[in-house]
């Protein structure tokens, strides 16, 4: 099994660098780290957005996110709002700067993302790259274990 050992370290190397690489790219050029861009990402794309779904989404801790939360608030990039359905549950939004920074931010990411990954294999491995990447996170039924 030595070479599941090196897939796996070889795995942990190249999202470190991709990661490395976009948030360099996010605070070179937009003036955001990458755990706050994929919040705000999430936050603009959601309908309702809580806590809860930025942990769902986002595969972080309630601490985690409500920390993120308050970061943004505290930079102007997100609002929370009372919920009528749930009031200790408030609906987080982007604000005007928040829904700017993310499309500029949006841009730095693809471009950087473009050059690491679409510059280098085409169109039909990166789908099966991404195929590839969904059968593995997919849930395991213990049973099958």
């Amino acid at each position: 099994m030595a070479e599941l050992k090196a897939l796996l370290i070889d795995l942990i190397r190249l999202e470190i660098e991709l990661w490395d690489a976009v948030d360099a790219r996010l605070r070179d050029d937009a003036d955001l780290q990458l755990r706050d861009f994929l919040l705000i990402q999430v936050i603009g794309s959601t309908d309702s957005c809580r806590v809860y779904t930025l942990v769902e989404r986002s595969g972080i801790t309630v601490g985690t996110a409500s920390k993120g939360v308050d970061r943004l608030e505290k930079a102007g990039l997100c609002i929370r709002r009372d919920n009528p359905k749930d009031r200790r549950s408030p609906i987080i939004e982007l604000t005007e700067e928040g829904r700017r920074t993310l499309a500029k931010a949006s841009a730095v990411a693809d471009k950087e993302l473009n050059d690491r990954l679409a510059s280098v294999l085409s169109e039909q491995e990166l789908a099966q790259l991404a195929d590839t990447i969904a059968v593995l996170r997919a849930p395991r039924d213990a049973e099958v274990r």
